[in-house]
């Protein structure tokens, strides 16, 4: 047997959850059929069933029926139907001084990068660059593209979320927080980052060396092997 920890186990009851949910509801969203609507129904049922099991491992209580009616209210007709993971954008943007501009959120009182989710009629490019205002102050413009992670994989979301990270380099404007978004905003240097600075030990190294001038390849997680239990032979 590998050697799973209870919150690796927790995360893959999470993960498989998901994805029954997601098959169950792109079912939903295409098939006319009576008979298939009420078996992609009792699929979600029985995703809610384990997503209930990890909140409890958690010590999250939410009801099973909350799940459900959270993945009905999602189900559109053919392609609007069609379930994929919601993308979200970051920007680490740099300034002259080799330091990072980050923003701390008022529920959480942590602080990140730039950070939000991808609107319909801008590119990523262009979110990266209209969070970065809207946030924070800063104009900037985008360098390159340091990462497309697997939120869920990586632990800092429960639901299906892939976040484009982008290097962006700080043209002008003035520090000035959004009055609803941060309760702070700054620059600092890669030795003095506040705390608690979310996820710095895998975004931090890329980020200082785009920084400083390296032009990087964006990295990505490998793949599983096997990507689902069941296909080991």
């Amino acid at each position: 047997m590998s050697d799973v920890g209870p919150g690796d186990f927790t995360r893959e009851l999470v993960r498989w959850s998901e994805t029954l949910a997601a098959i169950a509801r792109t079912g939903l969203g295409f098939t006319q059929s009576l008979y298939e609507q009420e078996r992609f129904q009792e699929v979600l049922h029985v995703a809610a069933d384990i997503k209930a099991a990890a909140d409890d491992a958690l010590e999250v209580r939410r009801e099973q029926d909350h799940f459900v009616q959270e993945w009905l209210e999602s189900v559109g007709e053919g392609v609007p139907g069609y379930v994929t993971p919601k993308v979200a954008v970051g920007a680490v943007v740099g300034n002259e001084r080799g330091e990072v501009l980050l923003v701390q959120r008022p529920d959480s009182g942590i602080w990140l990068y730039p950070t939000g989710w991808a609107d319909v009629g801008y590119s990523p490019a262009e979110v990266a660059v209209k969070e970065v205002h809207e946030e924070t102050g800063i104009e900037c413009e985008p360098v390159q593209l340091l990462s497309v992670v697997d939120g869920q994989r990586m632990g800092f979301t429960r639901f299906g979320m892939y976040l484009l990270l982008f290097h962006c380099r700080a043209t002008g404007g003035d520090l000035a927080g959004h009055p609803l978004e941060t309760s702070g905003v700054g620059w600092f240097s890669r030795d003095a980052l506040p705390v608690p600075t979310a996820g710095a030990s895998w975004w931090g190294p890329s980020a200082f060396a785009a920084i400083d001038g390296l032009q990087m390849q964006a990295a990505f997680e490998p793949v599983r092997e096997p990507i689902w239990r069941g296909d080991a032979g």
